[in-house]
């Protein structure tokens, strides 16, 4: 019998890189997963690393996969978290640290928007929004802070082009890992002109950006400098491929516009697939698939399964205690401990608008409803339900915009391991819910694009055929949804415009007690 043939799946993760080996039936059969060191942060809210760590931790995972699956390999695809990129200088080397996205520092922007942008943005209702986005680009305030670093740039590029370029030398990069505070034109695929709309806000001069390919296209093969850091063999073909939420998409078989993919990551997502470039918010962007041709319209909660972190962090030591002596981690107990709640959390309710989004430029949370009979517990569970509220809301309405119906739900991330939280998902959206073989299905996704770069599936849809494995669905119990049904409606959607106004004068109270 034949050896299967296999592939390298490299995931840069917010927190760690890890290594892993597929065969082409979707079969891991290896990982290696290293955790980067702590990011920089020289002040509150700041998030900066370098981005020769992330290469050098990923380098030291490939490594330590076992020689002789390594070896025989046929191909690497790379996916990596978004919005973070790097400022090459003339010898393609980074002049500073990458500013990650989950850093918090603004730009001033005091030099205002074109004339024409600004009327079309006001009319529309979305100047404030665009403003807001305009700040959190991390272009602008490396201009303004660092106008030495930016004249010095000679190209700007994400995390997942840095990387391939270390394995290659070549600098090109997937148009699906394109996805950031950045001039890219997703619906025709290119760099923005300077005369687009939008083009102002960012402002970056397209020589500064590299080369796109679509994914499933080779660009380049591993170099000698770079088998000799990695241990991946000289020459393997290294292949384009996509964001790390395309790919966990595509991983748990979400190729079409019936089925969506919800990612219950540091940053919690809705995503589906669909034949037509539809804006999942007006004037927010629609993604494109790693399937050449498809997008993925996506609504994203900042900050979304972080939250939890949070959670443990602030209030959780009894639990952190507990779960350490039964050998588990914290979420776990935590877990089994909220499935002791009722759904709705004994009328304890939480809006987790924890950054500001083009829909929510605000960016504020709320808790309502706290009376003396609610526990920590209470607003674990709530925190989970708020996350739900919120992607349930983003569902409803990419399902408007694209016309279509959501018929079935797919997990990702880390809450996707836990069952209660599977069982939680399926009951709050009233749909089924399915786990795939493996929880590393951005990997997976990634695995899909190699094979089919080489020519083992003559498209994506036979490569997610062969090699994405649907386990037993989590089904909905009509009861609980019927609960949940009504505090969406009654309460949770109604919540958000009634605090926006105090929102803003909590903004407009802060900025002049920094005064």
């Amino acid at each position: 019998m034949m050896d299967k043939p296999l592939v390298l799946a490299i995931d840069l993760g917010t927190q760690s890189a890890r290594a892993m080996i597929f065969d082409n039936e979707g079969e891991l059969l290896c990982k290696v997963k290293l955790a980067y060191p702590p990011h920089i942060s020289l002040k509150r809210g700041w998030a900066e690393q370098l981005a020769e760590t992330y290469f050098d931790t990923m380098a030291a995972a490939c490594k330590e996969l076992p020689a002789e699956l390594t070896k025989k390999i046929r191909a690497v695809s790379v996916t990596t978290f978004r919005d973070t990129m790097v400022n090459l200088g003339a010898d393609l080397k980074p002049l500073r640290p990458v500013i990650i996205w989950l850093d918090e520092r603004r730009a001033e922007c005091k030099k205002p928007l074109p004339f024409l942008t600004r009327t079309v943005m006001k009319l529309i209702g979305m100047h404030e929004a665009v403003e807001v986005q305009r700040r959190v680009t991390k272009s602008n305030w490396i201009k303004e802070n660092e106008p030495e670093i930016w004249q010095k740039t000679e190209k700007y590029v994400m995390i997942s082009g840095y990387i391939n370029y270390r394995l290659t030398g070549v600098l090109v990069d997937s148009s699906a890992s394109q996805i950031g505070h950045i001039p890219i034109d997703n619906k025709n695929d290119k760099w923005q002109t300077k005369s687009a709309l939008l083009y102002p806000m960012f402002d970056i001069p397209p020589e500064k950006m590299l080369p796109l390919v679509p994914p499933g296209q080779k660009l380049g093969a591993i170099t000698a400098e770079a088998a000799a850091l990695t241990g991946i063999p000289e020459g393997v073909p290294v292949i384009a491929c996509g964001s790390d939420k395309g790919c966990e998409t595509l991983g748990t078989g979400c190729i079409d516009a019936r089925s969506a993919s919800l990612s219950f990551g540091t940053s919690a997502t809705i995503q589906f697939c669909t034949q037509k470039y539809v804006e999942p918010l007006q004037f927010m962007p629609c993604y494109p698939a790693l399937i050449p041709g498809k997008f993925n319209p996506e609504i994203q909660i900042y900050r979304g399964f972080w939250m939890l972190n949070w959670f443990v962090n602030e209030f959780a030591a009894k639990e952190k205690a507990e779960a350490e002596a039964l050998g588990i981690p914290p979420e776990e107990l935590l877990n089994r401990k909220m499935a002791e709640i009722p759904p709705g959390s004994d009328g304890l309710l939480l809006q987790p608008y924890w950054a500001p989004s083009l829909k929510t430029p605000e960016g504020k949370g709320a808790v309502i409803g706290f009376s003396d009979a609610h526990t920590r517990i209470h607003l674990y569970r709530a925190t989970l339900e708020g996350l739900g509220y919120a992607l349930i809301e983003g569902m409803k309405t990419m399902e408007k915009r694209a016309r279509t119906r959501i018929e079935t739900l797919t997990v990702s991330g880390g809450g996707a391991q836990s069952d209660i939280i599977c069982q939680l998902a399926a009951d709050m959206f009233g749909l089924p819910v399915y786990r795939v073989q493996t929880y590393e299905t951005s990997g997976l996704g990634a695995a899909m694009t190699a094979f089919y770069g080489i020519g083992i599936y003559v498209d994506m849809y036979a490569a997610a055929s062969a090699m994405v494995h649907r386990r037993e669905p989590f089904l909905p119990d009509s009861a609980v949804h019927a609960v949940y049904k009504r505090i969406y409606e009654e309460v949770y959607l109604k919540l958000y415009p009634r605090v926006r106004p105090l929102y803003s004068t909590i903004r407009r109270h802060m900025k002049e007690s920094i005064k």
